[in-house]
C-alpha cells in the first residue's frame, strides 16, 4: 500500500494508444502539507483537492496525495480518497474534481490528463484491485472533455448529483463590460444596492469567528438542513500564507455586518464556498453588492478567469440570482457524474453496489429532512 508520509515512485507506464501516450509518466506519493503547498500553485487546484479540506470533510477515508511527473517535471496531481467497503470485499479509490493540471494551457490534446488517468488505473485498479472513481470538474457546455476521455477508456458513468448545473461567471471583463453582461434584473438590483449605503470589507483569517456567527444565525433563522462542509473552514483558514487559503469578504450597513462570503481564490477558477446574510440583507440587496466586489477583486488580485458559484439545490431563487450573475459572460454547465473503472470483477460489483446503496440512503434522508423542515416551518407560522 502506498504511504502518504513519504515519497514513492512508480514505474513508467507503457504506451496504451496513439491517442493517449503515457510513457514516461511517474506517480509519486507525498505528505498532506507538502501536497497542499505544491498544488496551491496549480492552475487546476480546487478545494476538493486540498488535503486540509478533505481530511476534515471525509475523516473515514485514507487520503493519498499523488503527484505526476513527465520527463522529470511535475505536470499534475490527484488527491485520491481510498474507502474500504463493508466486509472488506473491495475498496474504492476516488478522485473528486481531478486529476488536476499544473499548467492548464499545457495539455490541449489531453495527453497529460490521459497519462494521469492511466497511472491511476495501473496503481489502483490493476495492482491493488480497487475500483477507480473519477468525478471530473465542470467544463463549458454539455460535452465534458475529460468525461468523454474516461468513457473512451472504459469507465462507466455512475451516480451524479441531484441538481448538476453549475453557474460559472467570467471575471476577466472590465467593469463596464461586466455590468453589461449581467442579466437585466441582476443589473437593476446591483444599481439599487449601490444606493443603499453599503460598504465592502476584505477580511483576514482572524475574521473567521465573525463569519461563523453570521452563518450560524442564518441557518437557525432559515431552518435548513446543512450537509455542507462548513466544519472544514477552520482547517482551511489555518492554511499558511502563500497557499490556497480562502478569502473572506463582508458587507456592512451602518456599521452592522449584513452579509459575508468565503471564496476559494487559487488557480484559474475561483469558487464560492460559503455565504451568510442577516435579515436586512435581502432588502438592501447586499448579495448583489457582495458578488460585484468579489468579481472585481478576483480580476485585480488573482489569476482566476472564472468564478464558480456552485449549484442551486433546486431553489428557484438561487437559480434566478446565479443565472442573472452569469448573464452573457460565463457558462451554465452540468457537473458530470462519477465515472468508475475496475479491472477485477469483485471491485466492480462491490463498488457499484456501494454507490447505489449510498444514493438510496441520501435520497431517503433528503425526503425525511424536507418533510421535517416543512412541518417546523408550518409550526413557526402559527
Amino acid at each position: 500500500m502506498i504511504s502518504t508520509s513519504h515519497s514513492s515512485a512508480f514505474p513508467a507506464l507503457k504506451r496504451t494508444s496513439a491517442a493517449a501516450p503515457t510513457q514516461g509518466f511517474v506517480m509519486t506519493a507525498t505528505d498532506g502539507d507538502g501536497w497542499d503547498r505544491t498544488v496551491s500553485g496549480f492552475d487546476g487546484v480546487c478545494q476538493e483537492q486540498l488535503y486540509a479540506y478533505a481530511s476534515r470533510r471525509w475523516p473515514g477515508v485514507t487520503l493519498e496525495p499523488m503527484l505526476f511527473s513527465d520527463g522529470g517535471a511535475v505536470v499534475g496531481g490527484s488527491l485520491v480518497m481510498v474507502q474500504k467497503l463493508p466486509l472488506g470485499l473491495a475498496s474504492v479509490a476516488l478522485c473528486k474534481w481531478g486529476p488536476i493540471l499544473a499548467d492548464g494551457a499545457s495539455d490541449p490534446s489531453g495527453r497529460i490528463m490521459a497519462g494521469m488517468v492511466e497511472a491511476m488505473i495501473a496503481e489502483y485498479a490493476d495492482r491493488r484491485g480497487m475500483m477507480v472513481s473519477i468525478m471530473p470538474k465542470v467544463e463549458p457546455g454539455h460535452e465534458n472533455r475529460v468525461a468523454r476521455m474516461l468513457e473512451a477508456r472504459g469507465f462507466s458513468a455512475g451516480v451524479g448529483v441531484k441538481y448538476p448545473l453549475r453557474y460559472v461567471v467570467d471575471v476577466t471583463l472590465e467593469d463596464e463590460a461586466r455590468m453589461a453582461a449581467f442579466g437585466q434584473k441582476w443589473r437593476y438590483n446591483l444599481r439599487k444596492a449601490f444606493k443603499a449605503g453599503l460598504e465592502i470589507e476584505h477580511g483576514t483569517p482572524a475574521d473567521l469567528g465573525r463569519f461563523m456567527t453570521l452563518y450560524r444565525a442564518m441557518t437557525e433563522r432559515k431552518m435548513f438542513a446543512d450537509y455542507s462542509g462548513i466544519d472544514t473552514v477552520d482547517a482551511l483558514m489555518a492554511m499558511p500564507d502563500g497557499t490556497a487559503r480562502p478569502e473572506l469578504f463582508f458587507v456592512t450597513h451602518s456599521g452592522e455586518t449584513v452579509a459575508g462570503a468565503m471564496i476559494f481564490t487559487a488557480g484559474d477558477t475561483a469558487c464560492y464556498l460559503y455565504g451568510a446574510t442577516n435579515n436586512a440583507a435581502l432588502d438592501l440587496r447586499a448579495g448583489y453588492f457582495l458578488h460585484w466586489h468579489i468579481i472585481r477583486w478576483l480580476r485585480e488580485n488573482t489569476r482566476a478567469k472564472l468564478y464558480d458559484l456552485g449549484g442551486t439545490d433546486g431553489f428557484a431563487g438561487l437559480q434566478q440570482f446565479k443565472s442573472g450573475m452569469v448573464g452573457e459572460a460565463g457558462h451554465i454547465s452540468p457537473l458530470p457524474p462519477v465515472y468508475n473503472f475496475a479491472t477485477h470483477t469483485r471491485a466492480r460489483l462491490a463498488g457499484t453496489f456501494a454507490y447505489k446503496a449510498r444514493e438510496w440512503v441520501t435520497r431517503s434522508r433528503d425526503r425525511v429532512t424536507a418533510l421535517r423542515l416543512a412541518a417546523m416551518r408550518r409550526m413557526g407560522r402559527r
